[in-house]
């Protein structure tokens, strides 16, 4: 006994890296899902039983993908307990226009589960998001339903005033008013100001979960608070469109009230917000390095600007968070932190 008591013990030397962390897939996912929940309510009080429905669609047609492809296809254990395909649903959901009519919603959740997620082995094997892969899908396959935008129950389809020069436009959102404004030269600094606090809250035109900052802000905040998403991404991002939107802004100068609203307007319009602080986020498709995630929010700022002002497409943020999600394993690889006390072998 006296020998077995004195015996050392055995320490059990893993690889690297050695992390403890609290968190699990399904909580972090359940996480997500919650900050979602107040842009899920504005889309509903802004654009009525429209955004309930098609939100209601994608969910059912993404687990019912998901449980099928992993029950009968693959014969694999049930993964919906793990919320990603929840996730999915949700973020493909606030990705369409209210009036895009279900059966679309259901092709693209299709294509978001079963090609996107699924063709590639699952959660954490998919190289691109698989919402922005279901909406670029249903885009190159359907462009005048997913470009067709009806105005809220609250507002108006831009936030412009009525007095506005192009707030009779049929359809015009708020991306395609400031870009038809400032092509024109009937930019009028003090209409587009006014707009801003209706692109803040959300009672504008454009796609279901992307019109209200604020919703969205307050979902990002919560995330924050669990550590669930880093600042580096969203914040590169969205300073990326800010400082590019301000240099190129059209009205011929820099230090004006119009040149500053210009990039505040574009930062609140369209799916930005959402893109940078929900999508560009994504864990599994954005880089694992500091360095990493700095080029990544820079190269997504650069590219949604770059579609939008020089594009057919008023929107960017989408095929701009895609394009990046190419790139994510060259950036990990080259942004690698160096490892000291290595010996380089030489020829």
């Amino acid at each position: 006994m006296a020998e077995a008591a004195t015996q050392p013990r055995i320490l059990h030397v893993t690889t690297s890296p050695h992390i403890r962390y609290g968190e699990t897939v399904p909580s972090v996912m359940l996480s997500v899902s919650i900050a979602l929940v107040p842009a899920l309510i504005a889309s509903i009080v802004f654009f009525g039983m429209r955004a309930l429905v098609l939100t209601i669609t994608c969910v059912a047609a993404c687990l019912l993908t998901e449980w099928l492809i992993t029950r009968f296809l693959l014969k694999k254990r049930e993964t919906l307990t793990d919320f990603s395909a929840l996730i999915t649903a949700l973020l493909l959901a606030f990705n369409l226009p209210p009036d895009l009519p279900p059966w679309m919603a259901v092709i693209g959740s299709i294509v978001a589960i079963g090609v996107a997620k699924w063709a590639f082995g699952g959660l954490g094997h998919n190289f691109i998001n698989p919402a922005l892969a279901g909406r670029a899908f249903l885009t190159a396959s359907y462009p005048a339903a997913m470009t067709t935008f009806s105005a809220p129950k609250i507002g108006n389809i831009n936030g412009l005033t009525a007095a506005s020069p192009v707030d009779g436009v049929t359809g015009a959102t708020p991306l395609v008013a400031i870009r038809d404004a400032v092509a024109t030269g009937q930019f009028q600094a003090l209409d587009f100001q006014e707009a801003l606090s209706s692109l803040f809250v959300g009672n504008v035109g454009g796609c279901i979960g992307e019109t209200s900052a604020a919703a969205l802000l307050l979902g990002a905040l919560f995330l924050w608070y669990k550590r669930i998403i880093g600042f580096r991404i969203p914040f590169y991002y969205v300073a990326t469109v800010f400082v590019l939107s301000w240099l190129f802004n059209g009205t011929g100068g820099h230090f004006t009230s119009e040149a500053l609203i210009v990039p505040v307007y574009h930062i609140l319009a369209g799916g930005l917000m959402l893109g940078a602080l929900y999508m560009a986020t994504d864990m599994v498709t954005s880089p694992i390095t500091p360095s990493g995630r700095v080029l990544f929010g820079v190269g997504c700022g650069v590219l949604t600007f770059v579609i939008r002002k020089f594009g057919g497409y008023p929107e960017g943020v989408s095929y701009s968070i895609l394009l990046m999600n190419l790139v994510v394993p060259h950036l990990n690889r080259y942004t690698r932190p160096k490892v000291y006390g290595k010996v380089q072998q030489r020829d």
